[in-house]
């Protein structure tokens, strides 16, 4: 034990050496990001607590400092909401004909207890290799990498063909909040009207030793619909059970529906995806894999493929039962029973379609099931065209060489959703990497590398650039 805690108390020393070293290194520009996206960071956005009104407001004091006008600035928020807020900026091109290019980000975050984490959530610590705070990785990497570069760009002068703007909105991470990537979308579409835009979404993935296995580019996401399923009876005293009985029923069903497999789809998105995955993997699952894409109908490569959890659902539209309820006495047979059932809809899947799938699986004529709150938008995913995909792919072999690039579909949500439904493509922008444990994003102790985050700027602001003097 006493060898093990030496080697240990080396080791740690040699990291923390290195990580100061690195830091004494910087480049200027680097320093100047630093304390940006620290201010960032520090900035309490979660919406118990926190303002992200007040992260807007010091983001466009930054852009000012750089040279941006109030016209060039629009801070927003809504008088219901006046803590979750958000900015939008713009910087002119070269070009009055062009279309602009848009940068997205959420500042809100995930609620974060102190008693919880190791350290300080809202204070950014650099430890190990790593930035540690709420933000620091979901999403205020990019939300200050976005605003870093139009800083820089700003600040020497740079004038690009195509205008370049800059979104920070609040409420991605929360039900019921302001949501202002939704509130733009459906009020003031003018402010970020471009022909296509750049969001979180995208994940390249690590090895346990630190090794880069894929870098991913976004196109697509799945849709989030929730479902309510009921059974009714006209129940009775419990001493007297009857053969019809709401809970029953509704247990039948929901086994039913549980049993469930929607059919395998493929977008372009997730075809390239699973093309390169393929290749990657190799073996029965790869060879499974490249059945699957030449049949979706192949329930043998189907069943080898869905084992992963990640795949089953990049494969299909899928629905589980969160939450249950029913009964309104202990000595009395229930006359209702109900459940949620939440979807994750493929990327231009009908919810009328996905509803009579789930009616069809539940098989009884008895049971209701219903879309509850807001009818989500299923949009089709926006294209990997030339520009987007072929650009960011050659940039990223300069950046990250021999790191293959795979096109992916989240199976979750973000508010790239609003964007794409109202016309504009929306990408998760590579350059992002993950560890095998996801960094605590959501979770404790939330991580960002630190040389990751550093290189992931300079592609991002070479990408970015690519893309603003494209024809």
């Amino acid at each position: 034990m006493r060898i093990i805690a030496i080697a240990s108390l080396f080791i740690a020393t040699v990291v923390t050496a290195g990580a100061t070293a690195t830091a004494a290194e910087l480049r200027s520009d680097q320093v100047a990001f630093r304390e940006l996206y620290k201010e960032l960071v520090e900035t309490k956005t979660a919406l118990s607590d926190g303002s992200c009104t007040l992260a807007a407001e010091r983001m466009a004091a930054r852009l000012r400092a750089a040279g941006f006008k109030d016209e060039d600035l629009r801070l927003f928020s809504v008088d219901d909401h006046p803590k979750e807020g958000g900015l939008v900026a713009a910087l002119a091109g070269k070009d009055p004909k062009a279309q602009a290019i848009l940068l997205l980000a959420h500042i809100d975050v995930v609620e974060a207890k102190r008693e919880d984490w190791t350290r300080d959530p809202f204070v950014l610590v650099e430890e190990g290799g790593y930035f540690y705070g709420r933000g620091s990785s979901d999403d205020k990497a990019h939300a200050a990498i976005f605003t870093d570069t139009l800083v820089r760009l700003k600040s020497a002068g740079t004038r690009l063909r195509r205008p370049l703007k800059l979104a920070l909105t609040c409420g991605e991470e929360t039900g019921g909040a302001f949501n202002g990537a939704e509130w733009l979308s459906g009020q003031h579409k003018d402010w970020i009207e471009a022909q296509f835009a750049l969001n979180e979404g995208s994940v390249g993935t690590r090895d346990a030793n630190g090794k880069r296995i894929s870098i991913g580019i976004q196109a697509g996401e799945k849709v989030y619909q929730d479902f309510r399923i009921e059974a009714r009876n006209p129940g009775g005293h419990s001493s007297r059970p009857r053969p019809d009985n709401a809970i029953y029923s509704l247990a039948a069903a929901l086994v039913r529906i549980g049993q469930y497999e929607f059919p395998v789809q493929f977008s372009d998105t997730t075809r390239a995806y699973f093309t390169e995955m393929a290749r990657i993997t190799g073996g029965e699952a790869g060879a499974a894999m490249t059945r699957l894409l030449a049949n979706p109908g192949d329930l043998e490569a189907n069943a080898i493929v869905s084992k992963d959890a990640t795949f089953h659902s990049m494969l299909r539209t899928t629905c589980v039962a969160t939450r249950l309820d029913g009964g309104h006495a202990n000595n009395a047979l229930a006359q209702r029973a109900g459940a949620n059932i939440n979807c994750r809809m493929f990327p231009g899947d009908p919810i009328d379609n996905v509803l009579a799938q789930l009616v069809k699986a539940a098989a009884d004529p008895s049971i209701s099931i219903v879309p509850t709150g807001l009818l989500s938008l299923t949009p089709a995913p926006p294209p990997l065209t030339p520009l987007v995909y072929g650009t960011a792919k050659t940039l990223a072999e300069k950046h990250f060489p021999g790191v293959p690039m795979l096109p992916g579909m989240s199976t979750g949500a973000t508010d790239g959703r609003f964007l794409n439904a109202a016309g504009i493509p929306t990408y998760g922008v590579p350059g992002r990497f993950s560890d095998p444990d996801g960094n605590g994003v959501h979770g404790l102790n939330e991580r960002k590398s630190v040389q990751g985050l550093y290189e992931e700027r300079d592609y991002l602001y070479e990408l970015i650039q690519a893309y603003a003097n494209s024809k």
